[in-house]
C-alpha cells in the first residue's frame, strides 16, 4: 500500500480540477490578449476562476488578485517592492517577520538586510506561536511591512492573524501574510483579519503547480513585479497561464466552501488525530509546539532516539510518503529551523517527522501507516546507542 502523508510540501490535483483545465491545452489554447475569437473563448473561464479566488478569500470587489507562478514568487514580490517603493524611494528602513516563515520570506529579508534594511525577526513562543503583542512591541516609526504566515508549514500552528491585521492597521503599517498552509484548511477571510497582501499556492489546495497568486487590498503601494505587457494590469507581464489559473480557481472553489472546510475540519482532523495518538503511545514521544491551535492535517511529532531522515528512508521503503520539515529546505541537513526557534534541544531538533494529511486520505490507509510507523520505531531504537543508554530507558533493569 502506498500511503502519501506530504500534503504541505504538495497536494494532488483534484480531478476534477484537471478536467477543467484539459479544454485549454488544445482546444481553447488562444492567447487571452489577442483580439480574435480564439482568444475571447477564453476569457469567461477567467473571469469565472478570478471570481472563485475572490469569494474563496472573501476580496472586495475593489480589491486585487494577481496569478503569479507560486507563493514564492508572490512572497519575494512583497518584500523586495517594499524595498523599492517605501525603502529606497521613502524614509522607512524596518521590517518586522518571524524566525519562523518560510524560506521564501526569511531569505528575501536576509537579502535585504545586506542592503540596509533593518530586519526584526519575531521568536515564537514554547508553543511554536508568535504572540500579537510582540508585533506591536516592534513596530517602529519607520516600520515598512510587517510579514507573518498565517499557518506554519511544519507545525500546522494558526498564528493570531487578526490580531496582528488590527495592530497593523492602527499603526497605518501594511500587513502581508502568507497563508499558503491555511487556504482549504481554515477559513481565510481578508475582510475580517485586516489583510493588505497575501499569498497563496494552487498545490497546496489540490491545484496544478506553478500557479498562485497575490491579493492586494485596493490603494496599497505595490511596484510592478515584472515589466514588459499590460497583463494583470501591468503588475505581473507576460501571457497568462489560463489552464492553471482556470485550474487554481476551480481548486480554490472546491477547497473553501463552508462544506469542504467542515470536512477538513471533521474527517481529515479526526484521521490526523488517530495517526498522532497511536504515535504517542509509544514512549518519549511529543507533538512540537501541543495540539491546540493549529490547521486539523498536520503533526509535528518529535520521536526521542529516532533521527527523522533515517525515520523517512523507513517509512519510504513500506510505500509511506512523510518529510523533516518543509520541501523547499529538503536539501538542508541542518536541524529544524522551526524547532530551533522554540528552543527545542538540538536532538529534539534532529528528530522531528511531519506527516500531513489530506482529503484524499482514509482510515485503511492510516492503519497502515501507524503499523510502519511503529515498526520502524521499534527497529531503529532497537540499534539506536543513543536511545539504548538514555538511563530513563533502563529503568525497569535497575
Amino acid at each position: 500500500m502506498e500511503v502519501y502523508l506530504d500534503n504541505n510540501a504538495t497536494t494532488k490535483v483534484d480531478e476534477k480540477v484537471f478536467e477543467e483545465m484539459k479544454p485549454f491545452f488544445c482546444e481553447i489554447y488562444g492567447n487571452p490578449n489577442s483580439l480574435h475569437s480564439f482568444a475571447s473563448k477564453t476569457h469567461p473561464k477567467m473571469v469565472e476562476a478570478l471570481d472563485y479566488l475572490y469569494e474563496g478569500i472573501n476580496a472586495d470587489d475593489d480589491d486585487d488578485i494577481v496569478i503569479t507562478a507560486n507563493a514564492t514568487e508572490a512572497n519575494n514580490w512583497v518584500i523586495k517592492s517594499t524595498w523599492v517603493d517605501h525603502i529606497l524611494d521613502g524614509d522607512k528602513k524596518h521590517i518586522i517577520t518571524s524566525e519562523v516563515e518560510h524560506p521564501a520570506i526569511t531569505a528575501a529579508c536576509n537579502f535585504l538586510e545586506k542592503r540596509g534594511v533593518d530586519v526584526t525577526y519575531l521568536n515564537v513562543n514554547e508553543e511554536g506561536v508568535l504572540e500579537a503583542k510582540d508585533v506591536l512591541d516592534a513596530i517602529r516609526e519607520d516600520t515598512a511591512l510587517v510579514s507573518i504566515m498565517w499557518a506554519n508549514n511544519e507545525t500546522g500552528k494558526l498564528f493570531p492573524i487578526k490580531e496582528i491585521g488590527a495592530i497593523c492597521k492602527a499603526k497605518g503599517v501594511p500587513f502581508h501574510t502568507d497563508a499558503t498552509q491555511a487556504i482549504g484548511k481554515v477559513k481565510v477571510d481578508v475582510q475580517d483579519a485586516n489583510v493588505d497582501m497575501m499569498s497563496f499556492s494552487a498545490h497546496k489546495f489540490h491545484g496544478p503547480k506553478g500557479v498562485g497568486g497575490l491579493y492586494i487590498r485596493k490603494g496599497v503601494k505595490l511596484s510592478p513585479y515584472m515589466h514588459g505587457g499590460e497583463q494583470m494590469d501591468g503588475r505581473r507581464a507576460g501571457t497568462v497561464d489560463v489552464a492553471s489559473m482556470v485550474g487554481m480557481g476551480k481548486a480554490m472553489h472546491l477547497a473553501t466552501n463552508t462544506m469542504a472546510l467542515a470536512y477538513e475540519i471533521n474527517h481529515v482532523g479526526m484521521l490526523r488525530d488517530k495517526l498522532e495518538n497511536a504515535i504517542l503511545k509509544l514512549p518519549d514521544t511529543i507533538v512540537i509546539g501541543g495540539k491546540e491551535n493549529r490547521t486539523p492535517n498536520t503533526t509535528l511529532i518529535s520521536i526521542k532516539g529516532v533521527e527523522g531522515e533515517s525515520m523517512l528512508w523507513d517509512l519510504n521503503k513500506n510505500g509511506i510518503a512523510a518529510s523533516t520539515g518543509s520541501a523547499c529546505a529538503s536539501e538542508d541537513l541542518e536541524a529544524n529551523p522551526v524547532m530551533n526557534a522554540f528552543g527545542s534541544d538540538s536532538e529534539l531538533a534532529h528528530t522531528g517527522i511531519r506527516f500531513s494529511l489530506s482529503r484524499f486520505n482514509n482510515e485503511e490507509q492510516i492503519d497502515y501507516a501507524i503499523e510502519q510507523i511503529t515498526k520502524a520505531v521499534e527497529r531503529l531504537r532497537s540499534i539506536s546507542s543513543s536511545y539504548a543508554y538514555t538511563p530513563k530507558n533502563h529503568e525497569s533493569e535497575l
